[in-house]
């Protein structure tokens, strides 16, 4: 039955002009009564910026704010300021004074209506002013940016009257189109809804000055013939063409436009948490009833075409509210709609359980709400007192509305996918989006948990209590804690602790980022079975103070369009550890004066025990993350190479070490660690990296854009690892301290490339032989010395044997550039320390030296992977077909038939072919020196053997 106020428009049988007067003065009296709601809220100095507004957008004066040249569009369409705002414009500039524009002069402006929640129940003393400024299409680009100019302008002034003021410009007809330009964020919702921004400017908008919504005019049960019908009223002249704005209809909501809505809530939800879940469970419940959605601002035409005017009933906060507790009733989500309630409750912060206050309208009609909920008073203190809630009811609420904003996202996904509704969703905002969420939101090791975004709480504790004990649940382990209060050993066994960690740093990262502990907070300390003194513990939190500066600052959108990347670094070292315990200092410092801190002393301690790195993030994402055992410091250093790096560079290292002994020193020490790496790491080829930390090598190695960490506990791995073939040259680079008393730290020192080096060292009866072939690995031999000839020529032979089967495999006018030479340097020094130095040698010279038997080797490989051998010796062969396991007795028969004496000195390979091996790869010269080591390792074995037997 309707309504007998009801109004009936029906074109048809024709339209009744006053009835469309009637029904335009319902929203003008709507209006009003909000405007006036509006106002009673604001200061004195806000109200005078909103009565004025009109008549600053109306004309261009030197005089007035917002003034840029007498050429900005302005102009207000069927406007005429009143008195009052006549006034209010002569309050700001005494010799203004207001002259009626004639009726020929352009008017830019379709109307100016103030969005959002001002005149509704959520007006608060900080809310924002939006004001949407609707211009004709008409206005070219430098007219545009004039009026966008003075609308700067304008923002500045209203600031400095008390008033956050943000403009929006407008374009009638391309809106109406659905066609808008705004940028994604904190204000604007850029394009990644329409519809239901209009459905919030229809529902909620107070109109200032100028041409009223043609919107308003057409029947709710018209909407979906929405054009047709507009036109028809234009065009039978029952709207005068002046008279009205059309911003377009909502007959239908795309279903992409739930998605943009919903990201861009949870993206303000970071910051307004309680507004946004409210608006996300709004576009959930909307797309619920996909395809057949019905939008609030149709239930508000709806009541006004019914003369059902009831500002309370028509309060855009409570609609939303009275939807989404019929969709969550109707899904038997009682828990989710208390969470509603409570939100709705926090958003308004009316504070019903203080007494005294003065009964307005919106407490009134809160109270109406929240008797209607069965809410006690115990329930509103709780929520009144929530500036003061502490640390765990904090924690509590995050969690339960991140999860409820979790909810409401997989529900909106799956109606994506279930819809295919994100085909027209502007990409690059739903990746912003996204990724803003998963900066605040997404939990990860190591990331610390920010409580809170909108910091309505203040968690700062006055004194709190920091203490190390053993977990009775992990024996062992000695966990911290942070208690509330200056509480001693029987107190903190039965309080509750505001928070622990396994580790101190990840503590106090945790308190610092959620202002539990700030630069008033006193500190009681209780270190366990740690080191750490009150110096210590005020050094770590200065130093996180200074890396963590709160709050943090917006991310820009530069910055997250790329992945989230280390941006600050601080590395603690040995935190609550003294790295020299006073019973065994004494003793390092007699026994020598080495003072690396990485191999300290004669015992070679490392000093650097445990490494905490707090790293911030270019998304703002804090981590924190313990490094400890034997190579704590070089799991870190790798770690910390291989971070993704921002395209700006590498991020800002500090290191600092508090201890009390040698803290200095440590920090410095590992500074320049990391600022070495750094300058490897931006080198072409980075290579390998070798730091010596106590009696272990570690080296640094860059494969594929990745750092890979060999740890090496002697000298035999350390050489099996530097004498892995390399397929192209690999730089080496020593650790300032690194091998700094070893003969092969010498020879790396004088790596080059293009060429073959070989070094050797002459002890009583043995020698050592380096090579360093032209990739830089290193070859490595220990082997009888009965003197230098005999030591270099079979070895100079086999290299020249190498080198010209290198160069027969390379086209001959490149053979030039491929050739390769060979160098000789010889180690000095008779003891059993490191060479004193080293001086260059000539290749030794075979013009005078006694003729020697060519030994050749050839190896293959047959189909199943097994390698042979076959030996030619005075080009009579020798293979494992005809002799096999005695292949090198036979060998060594033969030679040793053919010398002018049988002395057991060595047998050599003179030739290598391993061509059979490589499927057409070539070789380095590490590859051969490796075969002719194993080679001539049997054929000895083999010569010992004959000349045993003939003894």
């Amino acid at each position: 039955m309707n309504c007998p106020d009801e109004i009936q428009l029906d074109l048809d049988n024709g339209i009744d002009r006053k009835q469309l007067a009637t029904l335009r003065g319902r929203y003008l009296q709507i209006n009003a009564g909000r405007l006036q709601r509006a106002m009673a809220g604001l200061p004195s100095r806000q109200q005078q910026v909103l009565t004025v507004l009109p008549v600053l957008f109306h004309v261009n004066h030197p005089l007035l704010p917002g003034y840029v040249s007498s050429m900005t569009p302005a102009g207000i369409c069927d406007f005429e300021p009143s008195g009052d705002q006549v006034f209010e414009a002569q309050r700001l500039a005494r010799a203004f004074s207001y002259k009626a524009r004639d009726n020929t002069s352009a008017r830019s402006i379709d109307g100016l209506f103030l969005i959002g929640s001002l005149g509704t129940l959520a007006q608060a003393e900080d809310s924002d002013i939006d004001v949407w400024v609707c211009h004709t299409s008409d206005l070219e680009h430098e007219a545009l940016e004039s009026l966008q100019r003075k609308c700067q302008l304008l923002e500045t002034w209203a600031a400095s009257q008390g008033a956050d003021t943000h403009f929006f410009l407008i374009d009638t007809q391309a809106f109406a189109q659905g066609q808008r330009t705004g940028q994604l964020g904190t204000d604007d919702c850029g394009t990644t809804q329409h519809y239901l921004l209009l459905d919030e400017f229809y529902r909620t908008a107070l109109w200032l000055a100028g041409r009223t919504p043609l919107w308003w005019l057409v029947p709710p049960d018209q909407e979906c013939a929405y054009p047709a019908y507009a036109q028809a009223l234009l065009a039978k002249r029952f709207v005068r063409p002046g008279e009205a704005l059309d911003l377009g209809h909502l007959a239908q909501i795309p279903g992409h436009e739930f998605i943009g809505a919903g990201l861009w809530q949870l993206f303000k939800g970071i910051d307004a948490p309680h507004k946004s879940l409210l608006k996300l469970l709004l576009a959930e419940a909307y797309a619920s009833e996909y395809p057949t959605v019905r939008c609030l601002s149709l239930d508000y035409k709806q009541a006004v075409f019914a003369n059902q005017l009831d500002l309370d009933r028509l309060d855009p906060y409570v609609m939303v509210y009275r939807r989404i507790e019929r969709y969550l009733i109707q899904r038997g989500e009682l828990a989710r709609l208390e969470l509603v309630r409570r939100s709705l409750y926090l958003k308004v912060n009316g504070k019903l359980s203080e007494q005294g206050r003065a009964e307005g309208w919106q407490r009134r009609l809160l109270r109406s709400l929240t008797d209607a909920w069965g809410w006690g008073g115990a329930q509103l203190a709780m929520l009144d007192g929530r500036p003061g809630w502490g640390v765990h009811q904090v924690t509590l609420e995050r969690r339960e509305r991140v999860a409820e904003l979790s909810r409401s996202y997989r529900f909106l996904v799956q109606f994506a996918r279930a819809h295919d509704a994100t085909s027209r969703a502007d990409l690059r905002e739903l990746s912003l989006l996204g990724r803003r969420l998963q900066a605040a939101f997404e939990r990860r090791a190591d990331k610390v948990e920010i409580l809170q975004g909108d910091r309505a709480c203040d968690l700062a504790e006055q004194t709190v209590t920091l203490a190390q004990s053993p977990s009775r649940r992990a024996p062992g382990s000695h966990p911290w804690a942070l208690y509330s209060g200056n509480l001693h050993g029987h107190e903190m066994e039965l309080a509750n602790p505001i928070k622990r960690c396994w580790h101190l740093v990840e503590l106090l990262v945790w308190a610092h980022c959620n202002g539990v502990i700030d630069s008033h907070t006193r500190l009681a300390l209780h270190p366990g079975i740690s080191d750490l003194k009150e110096p210590e513990l005020q050094g770590l939190l200065a130093s996180l103070q200074q890396l963590i500066v709160l709050p943090l600052l917006a991310v820009s959108e530069v910055r997250l369009l790329q992945p989230s990347a280390a941006d600050d670094v601080l590395l603690l070292i040995n935190v609550g550890i003294d790295p020299l315990p006073h019973h065994r200092e004494l003793d390092i410092l007699l026994t020598t004066e080495r003072t690396d801190s990485l191999s300290y002393g004669g015992l070679r301690e490392n000093l650097v025990l445990t490494v905490d790195q707090v790293t911030i993030s270019s998304w703002n994402e804090v981590l924190v993350h313990r490094y400890d055992g034997e190579h704590a410091l070089m799991r870190c250093l790798r770690d910390f190479i291989n971070l993704p790096k921002q395209a700006s560079g590498w991020p800002n290292v500090r290191a600092h070490c508090f201890a009390q002994h040698r803290a200095q020193a440590i920090s410095q020490r590992v500074a320049e660690l990391f600022q070495t790496a750094r300058q490897l790491h931006e080198q072409e080829a980075p290579g390998r990296y070798l730091v010596q930390v106590a009696h272990q090598v570690h080296v640094l190695e860059w494969l594929g854009g990745k750092v890979v960490l060999t740890s090496l506990d002697d000298h035999d791995a350390l050489l099996a690892f530097l004498g892995q073939a390399r397929s192209t040259y690999s730089p080496v680079y020593l650790d300032a301290n690194a091998l700094a008393d070893t003969d092969v730290g010498l020879v790396l020192e004088q790596a080059r490339r293009d060429c073959v080096q070989v070094f050797y060292r002459l002890f009583d009866n043995w020698a050592e032989l380096y090579v360093l072939d032209e990739c830089n690995a290193l070859w490595h031999e220990r082997v009888p010395l009965q003197d230098e000839p005999h030591l270099l020529l079979p070895l100079q032979r086999f290299l020249a044997s190498v080198l010209r089967r290198r160069e027969a495999q390379v086209p001959y006018g490149a053979r030039q550039a491929a050739r390769l030479g060979i160098v000789y340097a010889q180690l000095l020094g008779s003891g059993s320390g490191r060479a004193r130095g080293l001086e260059q040698r000539a290749a030794p010279d075979a013009g005078n030296a006694q003729p020697y038997y060519d030994v050749q080797a050839m190896l293959h490989a047959d189909a199943d992977g097994a390698t042979h051998v076959t030996l030619f010796c005075e080009e009579q062969e020798f293979s494992e077909l005809d002799h096999g396991p005695s292949l090198y007795g036979v060998v060594a028969r033969k030679i040793i038939a053919q010398r002018r004496n049988a002395g057991q000195y060595r047998c050599y390979i003179t030739d290598l072919d391993v061509s059979g091996l490589l499927d057409g790869h070539h070789a380095t010269t590490q590859v051969h020196l490796n075969y002719k080591r194993t080679l001539e390792q049997a054929l000895n074995e083999g010569l010992r053997q004959v000349l045993a037997s003939q003894a």
